[in-house]
């Protein structure tokens, strides 16, 4: 039996001032999310982005075209009433950053990482205060309390919108430092997201890239960047 899907009711999607920001109306009625609260987003760019996705839907309308829809929804339905559990989801991957990792050999695989992580190091090190330690292998290194707890606090800063898109930035990358490294528009998110890489692309440069395996790392890059593009809508400085 085919799964239901809901139907396209309306003729146009449109962008309204609500209080707290912006809202998306089909037809003059507001659209709510999933848990029934007001879908009131922070900017006008952002909604009218909620807005275009809901006018692309044609009969039938597809959830998996609608990723700016499905982030604000997160935002509001997810990351505001658990907010403190999704900050100690983002902040943990600190305590084991990916760059933090290195190999022990061979060592051009030593020196790609070094060349391309250190210098991110060197950054949070400089712009946050958080020092970072390194160890070579898989053995858990413990970095200080007081770089964690400028993380944090850093973290604290962001919006629940702001913080949908660096949860994706962090959880996609496995790195907390090259979520923030987006965030803070350090680098091209394609450039930031290769660093990302750096050990699988050095594998697949020795023993050839399994298909399927392309094709996953394909969709996780899209959404790495669907991500930052997110991120940029929900700090629009027109609205």
């Amino acid at each position: 039996m085919a799964a239901w899907a809901p139907k396209r009711f309306w003729t146009a999607a449109g962008v309204t001032a609500a209080p707290g920001g912006f809202a998306v109306a089909l037809d003059g009625r507001p659209v709510k999310t999933p848990a029934k609260a007001p879908l009131v987003v922070p900017t006008a760019a952002l909604a009218q982005a909620i807005a275009a996705e809901w006018d692309a839907q044609a009969k039938v309308v597809d959830p998996r075209t609608m990723p700016v829809t499905r982030a604000a929804n997160s935002a509001i339905d997810t990351v505001s009433p658990n907010r403190s559990t999704v900050l100690g989801m983002i902040a943990a991957y600190g305590g084991s950053d990916l760059l933090c990792y290195r190999a022990e050999s061979p060592p051009p695989l030593i020196a790609r990482q070094v060349a391309a992580w250190d210098p991110l190091l060197d950054w949070v090190a400089t712009a946050h205060g958080a020092p970072l330690r390194v160890t070579a292998g898989i053995v858990h290194v413990a970095q200080p309390p007081e770089s964690l707890a400028r993380l944090d606090a850093h973290l604290e800063t962001f919006s629940d919108f702001e913080l949908v898109a660096l949860h994706d930035l962090v959880a996609l990358s496995g790195s907390l430092v090259i979520g923030l490294a987006a965030a803070a528009n350090l680098a091209p998110a394609d450039d930031l997201w290769r660093l990302s890489r750096i050990d699988e692309e050095f594998q697949a440069e020795l023993w050839g890239q399994d298909e399927e395996a392309a094709e996953l790392v394909a969709l996780k890059q899209a959404d790495f960047l669907q991500a930052r593009a997110f991120l940029d809508l929900a700090r629009d400085p027109r609205s």
